[in-house]
């Protein structure tokens, strides 16, 4: 098949490129390379840098893609609550060309990469895609109202959509900036220079994390799958963590003297987060292969900042 992939040199497009190209597919990608690391991406991928929002390029790499995967984004949530605007200008409105672009060139699918965070705060877990999402930052709400965009354009125009609700991913490669870093590279960085693990609030809070490689597994079988149209589907490990045991796995496999260090007066976010995986399993066949143990363990073994620190 021919694939397009936005936001193809982030942590997970440029995984899911390098996996389609591995199985013998035709890939292209765009990214504007704002956090994304080109050097990421299998050779074989025919790479171009640029902006979701230029119709023209987008006309001209849409030609004869088979599916789309939507991945170009803004993902700071800290940072979506100092720039919201900019939040809405790139993921809702680069969400709006691309499909505008795929009406203009005739592609049929496209995969939109959503994120777990459009949940927010809920009393009952494992998480639904039925509950009604209660967003809290700006970025979780663009997310929502792109998967509104995706699903209601599709309909109009015939364009067949999916939305995969990605929760707290982590791998080999994960983009780990100087503020806001996540929490799963954040920490073995820490752990593996024996240096202090910060823990916001009690440690109490839950996550739902989720190795790189069955998210890949389930954007592959999103592209092909029967029956799906409209579909949004949660991709997790439907396994909730909190922060306080998921530091201690980490100091324990990495065999570290690092300190874990609470900071009780600083904001966790929501208290809990677990998906249902459900439907995925339903309609796509998921189901995670790598639990958290593992998957931190290939994440060291395999992450040359963590393997040879």
């Amino acid at each position: 098949m021919n694939f397009l992939i936005t936001g193809a040199a982030g942590f997970l497009g440029a995984s899911l490129a390098n996996s389609l190209v591995r199985d013998g597919h035709q890939v292209r990608g765009l990214d504007d390379l704002s956090t994304g690391d080109p050097q990421a991406i299998d050779k074989s991928v025919h790479f171009t840098r640029g902006d979701v929002s230029d119709r023209p390029k987008l006309w001209t790499l849409l030609q004869n893609v088979d599916c789309v995967y939507h991945l170009a984004a803004r993902v700071s949530v800290p940072e979506s609550i100092l720039y919201p605007r900019e939040y809405n200008t790139v993921n809702v409105g680069g969400t709006v060309s691309l499909m505008e672009a795929m009406r203009d060139v005739g592609v049929r699918r496209v995969v939109f990469i959503s994120s777990g965070a459009i949940y927010g705060k809920q009393v009952r877990q494992p998480l639904k895609e039925t509950v009604r999402p209660f967003p809290d930052s700006p970025y979780a709400v663009s997310k929502l109202s792109s998967e509104t965009y995706v699903r209601t354009i599709g309909e109009l125009w015939g364009i067949e959509t999916v939305s995969l609700r990605v929760f707290n991913a982590y791998g080999p490669g994960q983009n780990l900036p100087p503020s806001h870093p996540p929490v799963i590279p954040n920490f073995i960085k820490q752990s593996v220079r024996n240096g202090s693990i910060i823990i916001h609030s009690s440690g109490e809070q839950t996550r739902d994390y989720v190795y790189v490689d069955d998210v890949v597994r389930a954007m592959v079988a999103a592209a092909t799958a029967p029956s799906i149209d409209g579909e949004v589907i949660n991709v997790g490990s439907g396994t909730e963590t909190n922060v306080r045991d998921l530091a201690r796995l980490i100091v324990e496999i990495t065999g570290s003297s690092a300190e874990i260090i609470y900071n009780p007066r600083a904001s966790s976010g929501i208290d809990r987060m677990c998906a249902d995986l459900s439907l995925a399993g339903e309609k796509l066949g998921y189901s995670p292969r790598s639990m958290l143990e593992e998957g931190l363990q290939l994440t060291i073994r395999q992450d040359t900042r963590f393997s040879n620190a």
